[in-house]
């Protein structure tokens, strides 16, 4: 008898079952030694050094401060400096209307070796932004159960100095803390499926379901403290990386110090979580080659399979031990393969199809707070903007057909089939026939734990007619027809 992979434990990963993929402990908010000083006044005055133009200037003036082991000597500690330095890195980049396209030394060579590290690359990324990037405004502990509410956090840096912007990170910091329900109850079903234990394995879908409706749930509180504008020509130009951005300037992409050479990276993108490759995996969802599809293109990402594409490579943009994690998963999810063994089972496959819509779902929230963030401000004429802004960056693509994320994909395509993929892994004959459409409609009354009507919004009308006028010629979108529950617009990543 073949003996069996065991399943991955969250503590030889760093995970935990209450904080998911966010560290046990809050993020340390500032280096403890004085040697490190420079980088964290820079760090903190960011949006007054970007305002002024004078983020380079004083970049430029900072000696090369060595990655000394003894006063880096945990993993907090380098984590905070990898933050500070990839803050500096894209302010120093993407600073000016006019992109830099060359690294000083002083923030290349310690960036590069924290980066190799930690396993990251060289500049902002989601870990950087999101992950390791939240402190409570009121700190009567340092655990992290005890702060972790949207009412009770801030950002240690940010781009702009703006709620905008802050809110932007740690709705995302919530999203993942939320989402630590999902990596446990996702590994019960595995070992449920291991065991023959069909009433446990249903049980710990329908969680899942549950937790994956909350979290689209919460994706649609960007728009509270998040305005579009702001965050399309303030926040996001800071985000992108040097992947794909000819049109904004950087067609080699950067040069990592004077005796360095260039590379390119995408940019911070939420296909950087870890909590959503997770879900992925756990279902056993498969994604292709952008335009390909199962018929005329093997397997790429999957339960059981590792080959390369840009969802793939978005894992070398993650912290080591969460990418091992990954990896592990894959070799010991077994839930898609149980469900379509036992298809006489009606209540496994109607749990399991039941994941699948709420994270498709989840796809098309994602679409339509994309739509509203990017493609409607970016198909706006200069002249409706009442709001002088620096056009740097991605910002400069406004008025381009073809939008961008700052990962350097082509934005709507990509997750429009990211989507559909979610949707064709349908196992039951009722979850086939409704989740083969672009678009589903949940009704109010479903049967199935976890799934309820998404609350219609006052402009979903208005909304409507502005998505339809704004791609209008740009791609067909005959196969999204909106339906009255707001659901499925169309979304992406940043």
């Amino acid at each position: 008898m073949v003996e069996e992979t065991p399943l991955p434990t969250l503590a030889e990963y760093g995970l935990s079952e209450n904080a998911g993929f966010l560290p046990q402990e809050l993020p340390v908010s500032r280096l403890s030694d004085e040697y490190y000083r420079q980088w964290e006044t820079i760090a903190n005055n960011l949006p007054s050094l970007i305002l002024t133009r004078k983020i380079r200037l004083v970049v430029d003036r900072l000696p090369v401060l060595n990655v000394k082991p003894e006063l880096l000597n945990n993993l907090p500690e380098l984590r905070r400096a990898y933050s500070v330095l990839c803050f500096i890195t894209n302010a120093y980049v993407w600073g000016y209307d006019e992109p830099c396209d060359t690294l000083p030394d002083s923030v290349a060579k310690p960036l590069l070796e924290i980066s190799e590290k930690l396993g990251l690359a060289p500049l902002s990324t989601y870990a950087s932004l999101v992950l390791w990037n939240f402190k409570p405004v009121i700190d009567d502990t340092n655990l992290i159960d005890n702060v972790m509410d949207l009412s009770n956090l801030t950002t240690i840096n940010t781009f702009t100095g703006g709620m905008d912007e802050s809110w932007f990170y740690l709705v995302s910091v919530i999203f993942e803390k939320e989402g630590s329900t999902c990596v446990t109850s996702g590994l019960n079903a595995i070992q449920a499926a291991r065991d023959n234990d069909s009433g446990k394995l249903v049980q710990e879908l329908e969680n899942l379901a549950q937790t994956i409706d909350k979290l689209g749930t919460l994706l649609m509180k960007m728009s509270e403290m998040c305005d579009p504008h702001i965050f399309y020509y303030r926040i996001r130009p800071f985000l992108a990386g040097w992947r794909n951005m000819a049109d904004a300037g950087l067609p080699n992409g950067v040069k990592y110090g004077s005796t360095g050479s260039f590379q390119v990276f995408a940019g911070g993108s939420n296909a950087q979580s870890s909590l959503i490759q997770t879900l992925d995996i756990l279902l056993g969802v498969e994604h292709f080659p952008f335009g390909k599809q199962k018929t005329n293109q093997g397997k790429t990402i999957s339960a059981k399979s590792n080959q390369n594409n840009f969802l793939n490579e978005m894992r070398h943009y993650m912290p080591r031990e969460h990418c091992k994690f990954l990896e592990h998963l894959s070799l010991v999810s077994n839930i898609r393969d149980y469900v379509l063994s036992n298809q006489n089972n009606q209540k496994v496959s109607l749990a399991y199809d039941a994941c699948l819509a709420m994270l498709k779902s989840f796809r098309d929230k994602h679409i339509q707070i994309v739509t509203r963030y990017i493609i409607l401000q970016a198909g706006k004429k200069s002249s409706d903007s009442k709001l002088k802004v620096l056009k740097s960056g991605l910002a400069k693509t406004q008025g381009k057909k073809e939008q961008r994320g700052t990962g350097g994909t082509a934005l709507i395509p990509f997750l429009k089939q990211c989507r559909d993929e979610t949707g064709s892994s349908a196992a039951s004959e009722w979850g086939k026939k409704v989740l083969s459409t672009a678009v589903m409609s949940i009704k109010s009354n479903s049967s199935i734990t976890g799934i309820r009507k998404e609350r219609e919004h006052e402009d979903s009308e208005q909304d409507t007619k502005r998505v339809k006028l704004g791609l209008a010629g740009e791609w067909d979108i005959s196969d999204d027809s909106v339906e009255e529950s707001g659901v499925g617009r169309m979304a992406g990543h940043w």
